[in-house]
């Protein structure tokens, strides 16, 4: 058994998002998945980009925002929704909204996100 106590979630940051490393390769031995929790202030985004070998799985948990996806195509995402990307699927979001919007994302097999991200703390 693994149990992560809330001072060991570090926490990366780009303007306007915080990605909360819930279950990361850094406070886990786990071998198959990363666990995110995401908040992104009104107006902010994340860039379309792609995973080439994880899927990925967004529970949209808080607020309601924009699906980026390949061909510049937008799609709905709100607060209850699910949303699975698999390996080299474009994707990124937009929280065009007027409130905070957060997201539960599981990667696997797992990433370390520091690379895309400006600050950790």
């Amino acid at each position: 058994m693994e149990f992560i106590e809330k001072n060991d979630i570090k926490e990366l940051a780009n303007p306007g998002v915080v990605s909360r490393q819930l279950l990361n390769t850094e406070n886990s031995t786990s071998q198959r998945v990363t666990i995110t929790e995401v908040h992104l202030e009104a107006g902010a985004s994340q860039p379309r980009h792609t995973h080439d070998a994880s899927e990925q799985i967004w529970y949209a948990t808080q607020g309601a925002g924009k699906l980026l996806l390949a061909d510049d195509r937008e799609k709905d995402f709100k607060a209850g929704d699910v949303v699975r990307f698999a390996d080299k699927d474009v994707h990124g979001l937009l929280n065009d909204g007027d409130t905070e919007f957060v997201y539960i994302s599981i990667t696997s097999p797992p990433i370390d996100f520091g690379y895309a991200y400006k600050e950790k703390r």
